[in-house]
C-alpha cells in the first residue's frame, strides 16, 4: 500500500495541501461517520489522538476504542497489587473515553509487554473491524520513530503490524478467518482510510488548541500512569507544539500528528 498523492487544491473535508503534498488541518477536524481507534494500551489514545476524537464526537461521529492489552505491566506504584492493575486501567480508559464522547470501548485482553502480531490477534481485530465497519481507522505505526523513544515500545509496533494486516487484507478478504462469517455472520469490510500515530512520517496535522484542556483532563483520568507526573501539562504542550510547528500551523497552536493513508 502506498499513500495517494495529496491534491494541490483544498479538499472537501476541510484539509488543504501544503508544501510537498503535506496536508494541514486548521481548526476543527472534518468528521467521518464511524471511526475505530486501535491501540496497544489504555492511555495511548489520550496521548496521541484524543483531541482529534473529541472534535469528531462533538460533531456527531460514532467512535469505538479497541485496546489490545490491559496495560497491566504499567504504572509507577510498586506497592499496588499487580492483580488490581488490569481492572483499574480498564476503568481509567472507560472514564477517559467518556470524557472524549466515546461510549464503545472494547478490550481484547492480550498480555502487556508481550504483544505479537499473531494470526489470533489479527483475527480478533478483524472481528472488531467487521462489527464496527469504520470509515476511518486510527492505529499505531509499525515503523520505529527514533525521535521519540516512548514510541518505540514493542507493543505499539506489534499492535500496528497486526492492525494493518487486519485492515488489509484480512477484513476485506472473505477467505481470511472464515469462521468470522460462518459462525458469526460477519461480512467483509473495506476500510477506505487509515491514520497512523507515533510513526516517523506524519503528513497530516489536526489543530487541537481549543480542546487541549479537555484532552489533558482525559489523560489525567489515567491516574495510575500520570498522577506522579508533575510536568505532564508542560510535556504534552511541548509535544503538541512540536507537531503544530511541523504542520505549519501558527504560533501558539497545538496539534496532533498522523500519517494519512487512503486505501482506495
Amino acid at each position: 500500500m502506498t499513500p495517494a498523492k495529496s491534491p494541490t487544491a483544498p479538499q472537501q473535508d476541510g484539509r488543504t495541501a501544503a508544501a510537498e503534498g503535506t496536508a494541514v488541518t486548521a481548526g476543527a477536524a472534518a468528521r467521518p461517520d464511524r471511526v475505530l481507534v486501535i491501540t496497544a494500551h489504555p492511555d495511548d489514545v489520550e496521548f496521541c489522538a484524543a483531541g482529534t476524537v473529541m472534535q469528531w464526537t462533538d460533531q456527531g461521529a460514532s467512535v469505538t476504542y479497541c485496546v489490545l492489552t490491559d496495560g497491566d505491566n504499567g504504572g509507577f506504584d510498586e506497592a499496588l497489587p499487580r492483580q488490581t492493575v488490569a481492572p483499574l486501567r480498564r476503568a481509567e480508559q472507560k472514564a477517559a473515553a467518556r470524557a472524549a464522547g466515546v461510549h464503545d470501548v472494547r478490550f481484547l485482553g492480550y498480555p502487556d509487554g508481550r504483544l505479537e502480531p499473531s494470526m489470533q490477534l489479527r483475527r480478533d481485530i478483524t472481528r472488531v473491524i467487521r462489527q464496527t465497519r469504520p470509515d476511518l481507522v486510527i492505529l499505531p505505526s509499525p515503523e520505529i520513530n527514533w525521535d521519540r523513544i516512548a514510541d518505540v515500545h514493542p507493543d505499539h509496533r506489534a499492535a500496528g503490524d497486526a492492525a494493518l494486516r487486519a485492515v488489509y487484507p484480512d477484513a476485506r478478504n472473505p477467505f481470511a478467518h472464515p469462521t468470522l462469517y460462518r459462525e458469526q455472520n460477519l461480512a467483509t469490510w473495506e476500510v477506505p482510510e487509515i491514520w497512523l500515530i507515533t510513526g516517523p512520517s506524519p503528513n497530516h496535522w489536526v489543530d487541537i488548541t481549543e480542546v487541549f484542556p479537555r484532552k489533558l483532563a482525559a489523560l489525567r483520568l489515567h491516574t495510575s500512569q500520570t498522577a506522579h507526573l508533575a510536568e505532564l501539562e508542560a510535556l504534552l504542550t511541548r509535544w503538541q507544539t512540536e507537531h503544530a510547528t511541523q504542520g505549519g500551523l501558527g504560533p501558539g497552536r497545538l496539534a496532533e500528528a498522523f500519517q494519512v493513508v487512503r486505501l482506495g
